[in-house]
């Protein structure tokens, strides 16, 4: 019956014929009431207050269970970690990406052997020795005072030779040009261009020997070569073992060689006066930068060398200033069995080993 709607007047009618008793009566005009509401939210709050679901219904808390009604526990604040700094890399991680943050990937272009530019360079003796054999140049006349140029850059190959995580394979290229630029009775030539191609294998290695600690082994295979007509030819192939130790800001690199003998040879006795290996001690302070270069050819007679010192210092930016000073036997390939002294001073793009 409740759920039938009835007008007051009807609901008076049945309750003064005994057909419903007063709380019956109420009951069905509160619901009546409701349905007059024309707001829905309204009308359904006055459907729940009449049905007596007005307050909802606390849930009840199973006994035992204290974890239900404890709060949440504040969160607790924790100190910031604090990022980790980047790790210094060493001049030899640089140059041959000994470390796993110095690696760059394969194919691209790198310094190898320092770049530089000498625009004054003075010699004690120029070699005119070479020149005055050549029927068509009998008399050349270098100057003593000339330029200097080389450029040279390497190529990581390929990573993991082999399979093995520490050994990479490297291309490297150097070109070295003496230019009479101010020998304006010959035109002012390039008197001498040595070009060195090699393909190199580098073995990352870490141990200590004497305070040094050890970083690589390179196995090298290196041509060097004028590319100039027969008289003034010079070329040599040699392969090489060269050993890489560092001390803080100190380098020593140990590189001895074999040559390999060749069926025409224009310099037979090259390594008379080359040597059989160079060593190189390179120090850094600050933006300076010093390395000493020395080969011999460890003979007790006719013992023959040379030394070269280079300085490089800070001018503009990337830019430094350069000075090499050299002495001794096969400053250029041409010049192997000539000794002579020399001062340059220029500018270096880029440093080198």
């Amino acid at each position: 019956m409740a759920n039938k709607h009835y007008s007051p007047r009807i609901l008076l009618a049945m309750l003064g014929a005994g057909l419903l008793n007063p709380a019956q009566a109420a009951s069905i005009a509160e619901w009546e009431g409701c349905s007059t509401i024309p707001a829905d939210v309204d009308r359904l709050a006055c459907y729940d207050r009449v049905s007596g679901r007005s307050q909802p219904e606390a849930s009840p808390v199973p006994a035992g269970d204290t974890m239900a009604m404890e709060p949440a526990p504040a969160p607790v604040a924790t100190a910031p970690v604090p990022a980790e700094e980047p790790k210094l890399l060493s001049a030899l991680s640089r140059h041959w990406e000994l470390d796993d943050e110095a690696k760059q990937g394969a194919f691209l272009f790198r310094p190898h052997r320092p770049n530089y530019f000498l625009p004054v360079k003075y010699s004690t003796s120029p070699n005119n020795t070479p020149f005055q054999e050549i029927p068509i140049q009998p008399d050349l006349g270098l100057d003593p005072v000339e330029a200097e140029l080389q450029l040279s850059f390497k190529i990581k190959g390929m990573e993991g030779v082999f399979g093995h995580d520490n050994l990479d394979l490297w291309f490297g290229y150097t070109i070295t040009s003496f230019w009479q630029a101010y020998n304006d009775t010959i035109s002012s030539p390039f008197r001498e261009t040595s070009y060195e191609p090699e393909a190199i294998l580098t073995y990352r290695t870490d141990y200590e020997i004497a305070g040094f600690r050890g970083r690589f082994i390179n196995l090298g295979m290196v041509h060097q070569s004028n590319g100039r007509s027969e008289g003034l030819s010079r070329r040599w192939n040699r392969v090489y073992a060269q050993f890489g130790f560092e001390r803080d800001n100190l380098v020593v690199l140990v590189r001895p060689w074999y040559r390999i003998p060749e069926d025409v040879d224009d310099n037979p006795d090259i390594e008379d006066y080359m040597g059989k290996g160079d060593l190189q001690v390179m120090y850094r302070k600050g933006r300076n930068a010093y390395s000493l270069l020395l080969r011999n050819n460890f003979k007790h007679t006719d013992n023959r060398g040379a030394v070269k010192l280079n300085w490089s210092f800070p001018l503009y930016g990337r830019l430094k200033g350069y000075v090499q000073y050299f002495n001794g036997y096969g400053e250029s390939l041409i010049d192997y069995n000539h000794s002579q002294q020399s001062l340059g001073i220029g500018v270096s793009l880029t440093e080198g080993m």
